[in-house]
């Protein structure tokens, strides 16, 4: 269940996506599977090899990537995400959904 992002941030999200553009998207996020992580940033390309190539680049397996025509994504969670917010100067992402304490 997602929440936290206003309609227009999702479709820029899936405009990008759909350019074949790197896309972050990050809201609140509630799964019973995950308890221990409130929030999720899809990363999402609807160019399945730049996709891929991302998630390589990055250390990830792209095994994981959720290949949902027309927005593909792989979901980051915990550390990684962090990480990946850092790495990408995604800061308001971190500030915003209060994710700054590590």
């Amino acid at each position: 269940m997602a929440f936290g992002i206003k309609r227009a941030e999702l479709n820029a999200w899936k405009a990008s996506v759909t350019r074949g553009e790197t896309a972050f998207l990050t809201h609140y996020w509630f799964d019973p599977r995950f308890p221990e992580f409130r929030t999720v940033t899809k990363v999402g390309n609807a160019n399945l090899e730049r996709l891929t190539e991302w998630c390589l680049a990055n250390g990830l397996n792209p095994r994981y990537i959720h290949n949902r025509p027309p927005f593909p994504h792989f979901d980051l969670m915990g550390a990684k995400q962090q990480e990946i917010l850092r790495k990408e100067n995604l800061t308001l992402h971190l500030e915003r959904f209060n994710m700054n304490q590590n």
